[in-house]
């Protein structure tokens, strides 16, 4: 049976992008997006819930997200998730994080906002052995939680 594992966000990074390099050279880019739900209850009422998801970019759309996004710029992303899992060192307590990792990203922000981006469009390479993002944690160490 297929199964389909997407994700496609419009949202304001919460934070500038973070970017680091694994022992095996691989660069990463770590960044926070909200993304706001609203809704009208039974009784009229408006509401509004805010959701908040950490991205990784890796290899050169990490590199492109570090040099380009700031915190509050409105940003597209399409990726998929992926589940890390460590072991604390003191106390061996197994830790989980799940983060969307991007394949496509687009600045949405128009020019004339104060900023220099319009709709630039950035995609992942898609040769996954460049950057796999296989069940093998051999892009960083999961004990460290990088971000």
């Amino acid at each position: 049976m297929r199964s389909v594992n997407k994700v496609i966000l419009i949202g304001n990074l919460t934070r500038d992008p973070v970017m680091k390099t694994t022992q095996g050279g691989q660069v990463i880019t770590s960044f926070g997006i909200a993304t706001n739900r609203e809704w009208t209850t039974n009784d009229s009422d408006r509401k509004k819930s805010t959701e908040f998801h950490e991205v990784v970019a890796w290899a050169k759309l990490g590199e492109i997200c570090n040099e380009y996004l700031k915190k509050g710029k409105l940003v597209y992303i399409e990726g998929y998730l992926k589940t890390r899992i460590w072991e604390e060192d003191e106390s061996k307590e197994k830790r989980y994080r799940t983060e969307i990792v991007a394949q496509d990203m687009i600045m949405l922000n128009k020019r004339g906002d104060g900023s220099d981006d319009g709709d630039d469009e950035y995609t992942a390479d898609n040769n996954e052995g460049s950057h796999s993002h296989g069940d093998g944690d051999d892009h960083y160490d999961s004990s460290e939680n990088m971000f």
